[in-house]
């Protein structure tokens, strides 16, 4: 009786310690998310640094995790005439648009995470701009290889949702060609180890 109950203890021992999400260490450095936004007459790109970030690995899957946009920092790639990118990045940084002086973060928190076969699956977060959250649902690939995680993801979003109506088709009419496409989207890039 006691090798049973020795045995069942430990077998429960063991799954609860599979199931119970280890944190692994984000390399910020290596870590990216780079925006892209489109208009009638173009479209522009940048980067947005992470400030922080975690996320929970266990049986060799992400299971949660949180990261931090810096905002303040956000900047413009595709302009390379320095008056031009001054003058973009400092209207992004506007009430305009992401407001950085008094929202200087976003983030993302993953909520769910489901395996849609392979190294893919589809996460569930919450996504917080302008103190503003939103639910959030984008395709995410993690690979594992030579002890590092290499979780990559495509986040699309509604700008208009998070207070951000500047140029939008769906608030103002006769834009013409000064309309700014809502949709804005996140390459995400988050380089960790265990």
């Amino acid at each position: 009786m006691k090798l049973i109950t020795t045995l069942i203890f430990a077998l429960g021992t063991l799954f609860s310690l599979s199931e119970n999400p280890a944190p692994v260490k984000v390399n910020i450095a290596e870590s990216t998310v780079t925006w892209h936004a489109s208009k009638v007459t173009g479209s522009h790109y940048g980067k947005v640094p992470i400030s922080s970030a975690n996320l929970d690995y266990a049986d060799g899957k992400i299971t949660g995790g949180t990261f931090e946009m810096d905002m303040k920092n956000l900047t413009v790639e595709d302009i390379t005439d320095a008056g031009s990118n001054q003058k973009l990045t400092g209207h992004l940084k506007s009430d305009d648009f992401f407001s950085v002086e008094k929202f200087g973060k976003s983030t993302l928190k993953i909520k769910n995470v489901k395996s849609t076969g392979g190294n893919n699956y589809e996460i569930t977060g919450d996504l917080t701009i302008k103190g503003i959250t939103k639910p959030v649902t984008f395709p995410a690939t993690v690979i594992a290889s030579n002890g590092t995680i290499t979780t990559t993801a495509e986040i699309k979003f509604d700008r208009t949702h998070y207070d951000i109506k500047y140029r939008s088709g769906s608030y103002f009419e006769d834009l013409a060609d000064k309309l700014i496409y809502d949709e804005v989207k996140l390459d995400v890039k988050l380089v960790a180890t265990p």
